[in-house]
């Protein structure tokens, strides 16, 4: 993070926690918050061309920080398995990807996490979600494609009334509602790599903190993926946002533990 910051002409402080994880997130949002520059675009709109150098140091980051790659789950049993919605081909990448490790695992409840959100015209057009016009949708095309029957998938509602719809912190809350997980069960979350960061950290804040469960998070191997990637998908730009979304989820994990 520091040889991050510096390539983008910044210094991080000597801090403590708290106020070191303040200053990044005001340093990523002047730099990295792609999103913001856009008025609040899906994260598949983001097109920024980033100097070579400035390119570089954010792949390397992303490598060092976990935004990349795919590793295997840390146990081989799991009371429950939590499958991300997000982008249309990610809903059949995530689904696809958590069949597989159930089948090699022994697992209790699998259920799918999403929201209404439209989905955009590219994504209506993703072999597999043709038809879908949320992402509830592909999140159900991809259980029926992945798992046939007997997974569900659990719209939530956003939170805050003003929001267009729900976010990942929404959707675990909307989901332990409903199954009230037990102290010191396991939870596998399964996601896309780029996410594992941020999600995982909203996960330990809602799942781990409040019902006192083991949460391990795991992003989809896209060179195993039937849906293949698209360009940019993984490009320095979407690297630099997913990072500022992974000082924001931490900030608030370390603001519910302080």
């Amino acid at each position: 993070m520091r040889d991050l910051v510096a390539a983008f002409g910044g210094e991080v402080p000597a801090a403590q926690t708290g106020e070191l994880l303040a200053w990044l997130d005001a340093f990523s949002d002047a730099h990295w918050n792609f999103r913001g520059r856009l008025g609040g675009v899906e994260r598949d709109r983001i097109r920024v061309d980033l100097p070579a150098r400035l390119a570089a140091a954010a792949g390397t980051a992303a490598a060092a920080l976990g935004l990349t790659g795919s590793a295997e789950p840390p146990h081989d049993e799991y009371a429950h398995v939590l499958v991300l919605g997000g982008l249309a081909r990610a809903c059949l990448q995530r689904t696809e990807h958590a069949a597989r490790l159930a089948a090699a695992r022994r697992v209790g409840a699998i259920a799918a996490l999403g929201s209404l959100r439209p989905l955009g015209p590219e994504e209506r057009v993703v072999p597999g979600a043709e038809g879908c016009r949320t992402e509830a949708d592909a999140l159900a095309a991809g259980v029926r494609a992945a798992f046939g029957t007997g997974v569900p998938v659990l719209v939530a509602p956003p939170r805050d009334p003003a929001a267009p719809r729900a976010n990942t912190a929404d959707t675990y809350e909307h989901w332990a509602a409903a199954a009230r997980p037990r102290a010191e069960e396991r939870i596998l979350i399964v996601t896309s790599p780029i996410y594992v960061p941020f999600q995982h950290c909203d996960a330990i804040r809602i799942l781990g903190l409040r019902y006192r469960c083991g949460i391990d998070t795991v992003g989809f191997d896209p060179h195993r993926a039937s849906t293949p990637q698209p360009p940019g998908a993984a490009g320095p730009d979407r690297c630099l946002q997913e990072i500022r979304s992974a000082i924001r989820a931490a900030r608030a994990l370390h603001a519910a533990v302080a």
